[in-house]
Order: C-alpha cells, then structure tokens, then sequence
C-alpha cells in the first residue's frame, strides 16, 4: 500500500436487515439454500460499496457471508461435533454453550476462499480477509479429544495455515488472524499463543496481521473493561514476543481506552493499525477526534507505518452508524495526513 495512512476496518460490518436481524451479534440468517448464498453476495457488494464510498483504502467482506467470525469456520471443519454442547467460559468473562471436539480435526475442503474470489472479483483495490486465529478458537469450543489447549491450538493452526494459503492464492492482500484471546491468556500467549499464530503464517508471502482487541461492545465486554482499572497495560504483556514474531501488522484498540498509547513503542518496527474508532457506543466521532487519536499513536509509530482503523469489529451497530463512523475515520485520516505533507 502506497498511499499513507491506508484506512481500513478491523473486521465485521452491520448485515442488511433482508439478510439478518440488525443490531443483534451472531444473528441467525433470515434466507435459506440458493436464495442465502444469492442474499450473501449481494450484501457483500453492498457492505464493498459502502466502505468504498466511505473513503475506506483497505476493504474487506465486513464479514457479511459468516454468522459468526470464529464458529462459522469451526462448522466446516471435521471433528467438531455442533449437537454435542456444552457450556465453557469463554475468555474468562461470559458463559456460552459451545460445540464439542469430538475427533481429529481436520479442513476437507476452503471455507472462505469462494467469498474471498468474489470479493477480489468486485475490486482491484488492496483486500483484506479475517480468520479466527488459534488460540480464540480453542476458547471457543468444549475439547473432549485432545484435552489439551496447546495440541488443539496447533491442529487449529495447520488448518489456518492451510485456508491462508488458498486465500493467498485467490489473490487476498492482507490475511488478519483475531485473538482477542491474546489480551486474556498472557502466559499461554508468550508458552505457544504466538508460536501457534507464527504457524498459522508460514510460508505466506502475503502480508499478515494479528487484531487484539477488548471485544465488542456487548454488556459482558464492557462490565469486564469496568474491573481494568484506569490503565489498560494487557498489551505489555504480549507485545515484546509480537515484536520478536513475523507477523506484519497488529491491530490494536486504542480511541475511548485506558490503553496507555506509549506501549506502542513495544511494537516499534510493525505496522500497526490504530483503533481510532469506538464500537462500543453508538456516539460517531468527530473527523478531529479520530485525527487526535491518530496525532498521539505517531509518536509511537512511524507515519509510514499507522494504519487507521476500527477498534473491533461492528456487527452489533445500525447500518447508518457504521457508516458515518466509517466516514469519521476516513476523514480523520485524511486531516493527518495532510498535516504530514505539509
């Protein structure tokens, strides 16, 4: 990517009301069998369409073909059997009922690489692709075979590594893997979190991103947020192996968080997509709060490297929000880099 400060999303956008219940995560789909994947293509030109229009640089699927951005994979693998629940913690913050590993897992056939076609299909512009990565799989699922995290995070990431080929293949620019986990889990994290996450990657020539954030902005997520304190320092946990890691970008949560904006020194030589945007609350940004939030990252990162961006995904907010905090952020970028020219 040429351009500076390249604006891009973290992840999921709102679904058309045609297609699932708006403002709602994990929304079941209201199509079935042809008229479903018909219904998914139209809304991911129409979710294509609204971040070009947006001003949006690096645009993505906003997530439109998939329920949900970990178990919609999950469901194509075998070895996961989704009858046989039980209830996990996940991310030790909220209760889930989950599906049950039940055997080996393995990938048959792509999951995403049809969609990622598409996508690549309807734009020449830079894209990029988000998969679950390893270890918020694990923390999403019941493990009955392995009974062990690391060995089942280590199948999980042949079987990644397997899909970010392809996807490569299918002409993907930037492959993003979410661990929200990471900010959770810190000596698992540093043990084999990362190790896994370097085997998701190998042999990519693509360029290759990690989003850690502080979850969407449901109640579980924003009550845990309220226990952090006034400085939210999980990053400094992470961050020196991540540094050390050959991933290419970390996305990171920056604007309306108590995440102290110096840690991102720890990761100086990455590029780093800063969260300038809030998905937890409905309130859309100034293009000069955007542009602030962007001025103190740049302390800590080169301009050539800061990438703007959402600090999560946006699933749960109105279509007219997501918009508007879309063209907030474009705008906002744009302030920054007309100061850095001049």
């Amino acid at each position: 990517m040429n351009k500076l400060l390249p604006t891009s999303t973290a992840g999921s956008l709102p679904k058309p009301a045609w297609i699932a219940e708006p403002e709602k995560l994990w929304s079941p789909w209201k199509l079935e069998g042809d008229e479903l994947a018909e219904g998914k293509q139209d809304a991911l030109r129409l979710t294509l369409a609204e971040q070009q229009r947006a001003g949006i640089d690096i645009v993505s699927d906003g997530e439109q073909t998939r329920q949900h951005f970990v178990t919609t994979f999950i469901e194509h693998l075998d070895g996961v059997d989704f009858e046989k629940r039980e209830t996990v913690r996940i991310r030790n913050r909220y209760d889930a009922s989950v599906p049950t590993v039940v055997g080996a897992v393995s990938r048959e056939r792509p999951v995403f690489v049809e969609d990622a076609k598409f996508l690549r299909s309807l734009t020449d512009g830079p894209i990029k692709w988000a998969l679950p990565g390893p270890m918020t799989m694990i923390d999403t699922l019941y493990d009955a075979h392995y009974q062990s995290r690391e060995k089942l995070a280590w199948e999980f990431a042949k079987i990644l590594n397997q899909e970010a080929r392809e996807l490569e293949a299918a002409g993907v620019d930037i492959i993003q893997f979410d661990e929200p986990a990471f900010n959770v889990f810190f000596d698992e994290v540093n043990d084999w979190g990362i190790a896994t996450l370097e085997r998701a990657i190998e042999g990519l020539k693509c360029e290759t991103a990690v989003h850690i954030c502080y979850g969407y902005g449901i109640k579980a997520n924003t009550d845990w947020k309220k226990t952090l304190g006034s400085e939210w320092r999980q990053y400094e946990e992470t961050f020196p192996k991540l540094q050390a890691s050959n991933i290419d970008l970390v996305s990171l949560e920056c604007h309306n968080s108590h995440v102290p904006m110096e840690l991102i020194e720890l990761i100086r030589g990455k590029k780093v997509m800063v969260g300038a945007i809030d998905v937890a609350t409905i309130t859309i940004e100034t293009p000069e709060e955007v542009a602030a939030t962007l001025r103190k990252a740049l302390q800590f990162v080169d301009a050539d490297k800061l990438y703007p961006c959402t600090n999560c995904g946006m699933t749960p907010l109105a279509r007219s929000v997501a918009r508007g905090k879309l063209q907030a952020l474009s705008a906002g970028a744009a302030i920054v880099r007309r100061e850095i020219s001049a």
